[in-house]
């Protein structure tokens, strides 16, 4: 896999091409994947189970195989649950 930049860091490197981020709300969750595989690469979904499910959809659409959350609080749950029956690698980190 060949080296890429990450802006004004060029010390980092890419380590997980195909992981995404979420950061979990009450009421909505903030996404990210890899600018590369989306023109989009930010997007915001409800917390509704529907929205987790696009929101599994469009990661599935992108080829994310490994999610990291960030949550505060216990709105974590029901993404990490959803995400998981979807086959994602699901992990939820500390802030």
């Amino acid at each position: 896999m060949a080296k890429r930049e990450t802006g004004d860091h060029p010390d980092l490197k890419l380590v997980n091409p195909n992981a995404a981020v979420i950061d979990i709300g009450s009421t909505m969750h903030m996404a990210a994947v890899n600018p590369d595989v989306h023109d989009s690469p930010v997007r915001a979904f409800w917390t509704f189970t529907q929205d987790l499910h696009d929101l599994a959809v469009w990661f599935q659409s992108c080829g994310i195989t490994t999610v990291a959350m960030e949550s505060t609080g216990v709105y974590w749950i029901p993404a990490f649950e959803i995400l998981q029956a979807h086959g994602f690698d699901v992990i939820l980190v500390n802030a």
